[in-house]
């Protein structure tokens, strides 16, 4: 029922914000010349899938966990597009061809040891990533590998469709909390 649930919508919000998509496009070309982000991140079963995004970060960004990056590497425009949550637009298109749900684990990336061994002691890989969950509106990220690992298997075991439309309608209230960016 789920998954229903995540083609309607994800159809729908492209459709709805196909004009933004245009203008951010546009905007993200004038501003690194290349607007889509493109980063290879581990999904359901470990399977290694493109999450898209728009870019908010110098282009030649090494690909490491966001918290390790400078904060000098993010852009103005990019800056903008991280506060307002818009840089994540581009993922209905991996929700919509089955990468990712709206709700489920953040999707990390291959390089990122420690997460990947927590989320495998506590079976996380069973499930699609998401764009937000319960660690997103608890402010957790993925600094913290055993506590996110922790709650991504907390948010699994108590998962049913009411939680999905409580942690899809917290983030568009503002819930919702990206990974910090560090030093």
């Amino acid at each position: 029922m789920v998954r229903f649930f995540d083609i309607i919508f994800s159809f729908i919000g492209l459709l709805i914000l196909s004009p933004v998509i245009l203008l951010l496009l546009v905007i993200g070309f004038f501003d690194t010349g290349s607007p889509i982000f493109k980063q290879e991140r581990i999904g359901v079963n470990k399977k290694v899938f493109r999450l898209l995004k728009f870019r908010s970060m110098d282009i030649n960004t090494q690909a490491v966990a966001t918290h390790l990056v400078q904060v000098s590497a993010i852009t103005r425009w990019g800056s903008f597009l991280r506060k307002s949550k818009l840089d994540e637009i581009p993922q209905l298109f991996n929700v919509l061809i089955g990468d990712m749900s709206f709700v489920g684990p953040r999707p990390n990336l291959y390089n990122q040891v420690e997460l990947i061994k927590e989320r495998d002691i506590r079976n996380v890989y069973r499930v699609r990533p998401g764009i937000t969950g319960l660690a997103q509106i608890s402010k957790i990220d993925m600094s913290t590998p055993a506590l996110l690992a922790t709650t991504d298997a907390k948010m699994i075991a108590e998962f049913s469709l009411l939680q999905y439309f409580k942690y899809i309608f917290l983030t568009l209230l503002g819930k919702g909390f990206g990974d910090r960016v560090g030093k």
